[in-house]
């Protein structure tokens, strides 16, 4: 099993930043894929961005400018860089780890961000 538990979620005015992370213990070694997403209110799951254990990043077409993620693997720890917030950029913002092709999805519970003046 896996456990990800999120966190630096919260208010931010529109323009600030934000550095959420995500904290991994258990059974670690299994996960080769990480990634983050958000849901925003009447919206579905959407994808921002995903780090392989090689450091390799892929981002989501429309976040890339602005939201940067990165890993520390000696914390066992990924981070969500994020800039320029605006208030569509409210959501709750999720990590997920993947055993990729065949293993199972672990996901945490969610940190919320709050975009608004």
């Amino acid at each position: 099993q896996v456990q990800l538990v999120e966190s630096g979620g919260g208010l931010v005015q529109p323009g600030g930043s934000l550095r959420l992370s995500c904290a991994a213990s258990g059974s670690i070694r299994s996960i080769n894929v990480m990634g983050w997403y958000r849901q925003a209110p009447g919206k579905e799951r959407e994808l921002i961005a995903t780090i392989l254990n090689s450091g390799t990043t892929n981002y989501a077409p429309s976040m890339k400018d602005r939201f940067t993620i990165s890993r520390d693997s000696a914390k066992n720890t990924m981070y969500l860089q994020m800039n320029s917030l605006k208030p569509e950029d409210t959501a709750v913002y999720y990590c997920r780890g993947s055993a990729v092709p065949l293993g199972p999805d672990y996901w945490g519970k969610g940190t919320l961000v709050t975009v608004s003046s």
